[in-house]
């Protein structure tokens, strides 16, 4: 196991769960700050670790696993406490739905594509979602809590959603066409002639014609 610090900032972003559906239980609207600056700061390790990672030559296969992975689990739990605590309803569930299954999407097509050793790397339009989309939630969990500097708390968090959620499609459709082409370019398997060829009963006789 490789232990060095863009792999430890990735296990910060699976450590900080827990803390961040524990705050969602406790009313007040510290809480509902400091899960913010949790999730805010998790985010920021998001973009730390690869950093770090590439200008250290650190890069090691357990962190290549475990960082989509942890974006994942955070952004999924963030989502599924959004909806179970009532921040988000109705209409605004349709992206969080549609982030989730780009998320279950690009992971199936990436382990298909790794199968083939083909790597895709991540597209600027893609990371462009992610920071929206992590804004995004970041104002949710706000909510109305939000200062009064800034009155349209919620109404921010549910646009910055749909933005999020219509990059999703794009790059998802990006991602699932770059699959679908690797499938079509692969080979298909021989058939094997006596899997296909009639089976003999061992002494039986040739019909006369």
């Amino acid at each position: 196991m490789v232990i060095n610090l863009p792999n430890i900032l990735t296990f910060s972003r699976i450590a900080v769960i827990p803390i961040l559906v524990a705050l969602f239980w406790v009313e007040g609207h510290a809480a509902r700050w400091t899960a913010c600056a949790l999730f805010t700061a998790a985010g920021i390790t998001d973009y730390l670790d690869g950093y770090l990672a590439r200008t250290w030559r650190a890069q090691s296969r357990l962190g290549a696993l475990l960082d989509p992975i942890a974006d994942k689990l955070l952004v999924a739990t963030a989502l599924f406490l959004l909806a179970a605590f009532g921040r988000i309803g109705g209409l605004t569930l349709l992206p969080a739905i549609l982030i989730l299954c780009r998320e279950i999407l690009v992971s199936g097509l990436r382990e298909f594509l790794a199968g083939l050793e083909v790597r895709v790397p991540v597209t600027k339009l893609a990371k462009w979602k992610t920071s929206i989309q992590m804004v995004a939630i970041g104002f949710l969990i706000v909510g109305d809590a939000g200062p009064p500097t800034v009155p349209y708390t919620v109404e921010i968090g549910v646009i910055g959603l749909w933005a999020a959620a219509v990059l999703t499609l794009v790059t998802g459709y990006d991602y699932l066409r770059e699959g679908i082409r690797h499938l079509r370019a692969q080979p298909a398997a021989p058939v094997d002639d006596d899997e296909t060829r009639e089976p003999t009963v061992k002494g039986a006789k040739t019909a006369s014609p």
